[in-house]
């Protein structure tokens, strides 16, 4: 199995029973149109990326090289992989979040916004 596949998931999205989606809202997701429409199945493969644990649908196309982390060994995704590269960065997985944000919960802790911001009314200007 190579390094690549060990990190692999499933996606399938089905439309034999349903109208499909249009092809300029497919190609927005990054989805080709081709099997997006009205009785089409589209089955690929994808990974999660390692630091913020977002999904990436593959590109089978891809020529350049996946972002990697040697501290989690797990595939990142570009986005990710971007800020790894800047000055100053910090090393921090998705599971080291997730576990960080648990131990706060458990103890009552609150990360974050402070709640007198989170419930401050919200002004939206169109």
């Amino acid at each position: 199995m190579s390094s690549l596949k060990r990190h692999e998931g499933y996606l399938m999205i089905d439309h034999r029973f349903s109208p499909g989606v249009p092809a300029d809202v497919a190609r927005s997701m990054g989805l080709d149109p081709r099997f997006m429409g009205e009785g089409k199945v589209m089955e690929t493969a994808t990974i999660h990326c390692g630091h913020c644990l977002g999904v990436v649908v593959k590109n089978p196309n891809r020529i350049r090289e996946r972002g990697y982390c040697r501290h989690c060994d797990h595939y990142i995704c570009d986005a990710c992989d971007a800020q790894r590269h800047l000055p100053g960065y910090v090393h921090a997985s998705g599971e080291k979040i997730i576990d960080v944000l648990q131990n706060a919960a458990a103890k009552g802790q609150t990360l974050g916004s402070p709640d007198a911001l989170l419930s401050t009314p919200k002004i939206f200007v169109p």
